[in-house]
């Protein structure tokens, strides 16, 4: 009978709504396409359309290949509205739909509805502090 809670348990786990870890790192620049040459020339960032992608493992699931976009916006971007915060954290999530809900019932600021795209679901809220962060369940 213990095994079959363990399993439950870590059933549970899996599908729990929470945050898994950080999906990327958002940021206003005055030049984004000069940010992005610098950091390449001088960091070793391999650029993409957004920025720089890095990629790691899951200690826990070594099969399961996480990624981190790192990305510069243009200043004046709306993207990051209504915070008026010049960083916004993507948090890698699982069960957007149930993490949205438990959000809601805790009375906090949802800014739109979930979006699907080939690459994942998201959605926008505000922390306690007004920062919009960005929620990013991958497919």
């Amino acid at each position: 009978m213990e095994n079959t809670d363990n399993a439950a348990s870590a059933a549970s786990n899996i599908i729990s709504p929470r945050v898994t870890g950080v999906g990327g790192i958002f940021f206003l620049a005055d030049n984004p396409e000069r940010m992005k040459d610098w950091y390449a020339q001088n960091l070793g960032f391999e650029l993409n359309d957004w920025g720089a992608t890095f990629a790691s493992r899951d200690a826990a699931n070594p099969d399961e290949v996480n990624q981190l976009q790192w990305s510069p916006f243009p200043k004046g971007s709306d993207y990051f509205a209504p915070s008026k915060k010049e960083l916004m954290i993507n948090y890698r999530v699982q069960n957007i739909e149930g993490l949205v809900a438990k959000l809601r019932e805790n009375g906090v600021t949802i800014l739109d509805a979930i979006a699907s795209y080939d690459y994942g679901k998201f959605v926008h809220i505000l922390d306690a502090e007004g920062n919009k962060l960005e929620l990013w369940e991958p497919n």
